[in-house]
């Protein structure tokens, strides 16, 4: 099967479409991540940094960062014929916020990325879907030269609750990427049956 056609003879397959969300922030590998996965050239919507910016971004940990996402990251990738995952990767920076409401609506879940420089950045990321009850999971982000913990003292760090999954990836290998968008759409599975079991009894 390939995207859009069928096998001859075959009804075309009018695939589900599911929506995770990547979240996390300043320079924590957000648009790498979609980039690393998907199977379309991913939709940038990336800016240079600016002089005039200097005061408010926070370049510590990422100084070799050039550019920063102002809307969202878009990529694709069909897990089967019958089952696709569109990423849309959140803009990290405070002011860029307005946009998250209109990015989460609809979506399945979330992946937090999150970086052991700058742990406190994605606080802001996972009080949001705590607040509006969207599954999500962390993802520590294995930046080259960063300190790397056992995973109980970063959930600790972030005060996650306990059904929260944690695991460690690299933004830049798809093959890992893989396993932590399985992981989002696993726990968001999970997460609804367990609120509809809680509805029903």
């Amino acid at each position: 099967m390939i995207f859009g056609r069928s096998e001859r003879g075959k009804p075309p397959v009018e695939p589900v479409t599911l929506k995770i969300l990547v979240a996390g922030g300043f320079g924590v590998g957000k648009t790498t991540l979609v980039a690393a996965v998907s199977e379309i050239r991913p939709l940038r919507t990336e800016e240079l940094l600016t002089e005039a910016g200097r005061p408010v971004d926070d370049l510590s940990g990422v100084e070799n960062k050039h550019t920063t996402t102002v809307a969202m990251d878009f990529g694709r990738i069909t897990l089967r014929e019958d089952l696709v995952l569109y990423l849309f990767g959140t803009p990290g920076q405070e002011r860029f916020w307005f946009m998250w409401d209109e990015l989460s609506e609809g979506a399945l879940g979330a992946v937090v990325l999150a970086d052991t420089r700058r742990l406190e950045d994605c606080f802001a990321a996972v009080d949001y879907f705590e607040r509006r009850s969207i599954p999500f999971l962390v993802g520590v982000n294995c930046f080259d030269g960063a300190p790397r913990y056992p995973v109980e003292d970063v959930r600790q760090a972030l005060d996650l609750d306990p059904g929260v999954p944690l695991l460690m990836c690299d933004a830049r290998d798809r093959e890992s990427v893989k396993e932590t968008l399985i992981g989002v759409v696993e726990h968001a599975m999970a997460y609804a049956a367990d609120r509809r079991q809680t509805v029903t009894s």
